[in-house]
């Protein structure tokens, strides 16, 4: 089994899902009796709510480095919004970043989508690192919210789904939210960040979910079993 690094703390809810996963999903393969090294740097999610790109990206080229250099053969960031460091960190690594990105294309076009709904925080929706790989890669569209919803859709996320609450108020507006992006022509949700999943659990939808904590933690058990 090759070793990988996750790049986590943004959240640490999240994170300690992408681990389970991954661990469970590896477990499936191999059995019970073992499970896969995993190098994990957890960092403090003050440093993506400052917003600082420069700093950002200098923070997450120094911690790929150091997981590369302690072994890792590829690189997982446990959350979305944290993508938008990929261009410039992976030219400066040795290793791949599985990118959250192509594991939801990837979902996506087994299940024939090509236009998907974009929920998350306001980086995640109104950045180019998500909707423009996959639409180069895949040639999928992506659909976001209207600006009057993109504040709310942030506020949820950051005062509640990244610090552990997860209330029925921010489930109803998430739905609503859902119901608006099918109404521009999605085919399908991408719950765009890692702790929708958490909110969204059991929920029916008319829509295919794309959870890409789960989808990108697939991807993760993959490389490490190929």
């Amino acid at each position: 089994m090759k070793k990988i690094g996750l790049i986590g703390g943004t959240s640490w809810h999240a994170t300690i899902v992408y681990y389970r996963l991954i661990n469970e999903l590896v477990g499936e393969r191999i059995g019970t009796q073992g499970n896969p090294e995993l190098l994990i740097y957890s960092l403090n999610i003050e440093l993506m709510r400052a917003q600082d790109k420069e700093k950002i990206n200098a923070k997450y080229l120094e911690i790929a480095q150091t997981l590369e250099a302690a072994g890792a053969k590829a690189l997982v960031i446990c959350a979305n919004t944290p993508h938008m460091v990929c261009d410039f960190v992976q030219p400066q690594v040795g290793i791949p970043i599985l990118h959250i990105a192509d594991a939801v294309g990837k979902e996506a076009k087994e299940k024939k989508l090509q236009t998907l709904g974009l929920l998350g925080n306001r980086p995640t929706m109104t950045g180019d690192f998500i909707p423009s790989r996959l639409a180069k890669k895949f040639s999928i569209q992506t659909v976001i919210p209207d600006e009057r919803y993109i504040a709310q859709n942030h506020w949820y996320v950051s005062n509640e789904l990244t610090q552990g609450i997860f209330s029925d108020q921010a489930k109803t507006f998430f739905l609503e939210q859902m119901h608006l992006l099918q109404k521009k022509g999605a085919e399908g949700i991408i719950l765009g960040c890692t702790e929708l999943p958490i909110l969204m659990d059991e929920t029916d939808f008319a829509l295919p979910l794309l959870a890409t904590t789960t989808l990108h933690a697939r991807m993760a058990a993959e490389f490490i079993l190929d």
